[in-house]
């Protein structure tokens, strides 16, 4: 029979916690990848001969005469030297590595835990859910890599957007699996409230997703106006006008910027609507606290043109304050 008490439990949570983690950190080297202009370095996707990097001047001549037949190379970094191509390709296969890292430390306890009927068909097929959003990801990463290396020297940014949204889709699988093993299972009690915070968030990570994908944050560098204006002209110059929506960084950099606005009014709303009970424990408190750092770490990143340092903060935050919103919808289903 499976393990059902709350010991077998402890074992199996913490082994998503650790997996989560790694995702965590998966994210972030992501960001800096892409920060760098490291993500199409590596032409090819090798699963497993591709976790050995190269050996030797002639394998890093070899690897370098690749990345010189992209577009990247051709039209952006035709006078890149062997030692700033090497500092390029190393973020990328440090992010490929932990990708691979991350799916054997799920698969080999999955299935040792499996073995050992310590899971229960329902939770089986979670696990097995995760399992198969990750493979997805593998897939999408290199679906995206691809689009740049044809004839743009830039990732589609909607490949990209949906590569990192899948990303934070299976860390919030797991963390939400973890926390239904450790406690008794109340998330489907939670408030209206405490689902719309994490829907919320999510959305406003694939808007910033696609504000990084097409470097949308290296224009309009000024607070809070932009370049003077609310509504900046060429915000609707693509056509037809729901392209704009996706496709235009004026405009998506504007609607980032007041979705920002909104979900900072929308929380400290339910900070105020719960002005009597909260303490500084409450999972509210902390998401009204990693958003205010998330809104300062926006406006410096924006202000700054997008350094490497600040953009991974940002993005490594805005999973913080993710986190902090599926704590509140699966600790406190009663509070919002």
């Amino acid at each position: 029979m499976p393990v059902t008490s709350n010991v077998g439990h402890r074992g199996i949570a913490a082994w998503l916690y650790l997996c989560a983690a790694v995702v965590f950190l998966i994210v972030v080297v992501g960001g800096i990848t892409r920060l760098t202009h490291s993500g199409l370095s590596i032409v090819e996707w090798k699963p497993v001969s591709g976790v050995v990097p190269p050996i030797g001047e002639a394998e890093w001549l070899a690897e370098f005469e690749k990345y010189k037949a992209t577009p990247e190379y051709r039209l952006v970094n035709h006078s890149m030297t062997l030692t700033e191509f090497k500092n390029i390709f190393w973020w990328e296969f440090i992010h490929r590595i932990f990708a691979r890292l991350v799916g054997v430390i799920f698969l080999l306890p999955f299935l040792w835990f499996l073995l050992r009927r310590r899971i229960d068909r329902p939770l089986a097929i979670r696990l097995g859910i995760i399992f198969a959003l990750g493979g997805f990801q593998g897939f999408l990463g290199w679906y995206m890599v691809k689009s740049g290396l044809v004839n743009d020297p830039h990732v589609s940014h909607l490949r990209l957007t949906s590569h990192l949204m899948t990303a934070v889709l299976i860390y919030g699988l797991m963390l939400m699996t973890a926390w239904s093993l450790e406690t008794k299972p109340r998330v489907r009690g939670s408030h209206p409230l405490a689902w719309a915070n994490v829907i919320l968030v999510f959305v406003m990570m694939a808007s910033g997703a696609l504000v990084a994908g097409l470097k949308a944050g290296k224009m309009y560098n000024t607070f809070p106006l932009m370049n003077g204006q609310y509504f900046p002209q060429g915000a609707l110059g693509f056509t037809p006008v729901l392209s704009n929506l996706s496709g235009n960084p004026i405009m998506v950099q504007f609607l980032h910027r007041n979705f920002a606005y909104a979900l900072g009014v929308f929380f400290f709303w339910q900070l105020w609507r719960e002005r009597k009970s909260i303490t500084l424990s409450h999972p509210l408190a902390w998401i009204v606290m990693a958003y205010a750092l998330q809104f300062m770490l926006g406006v410096f990143t924006l202000l700054k043109a997008v350094p490497v340092s600040l953009g991974a903060l940002h993005q490594a935050n805005a999973l913080v304050l993710f986190t902090a919103t599926l704590y509140l919808l699966a600790r406190r289903p009663s509070a919002t």
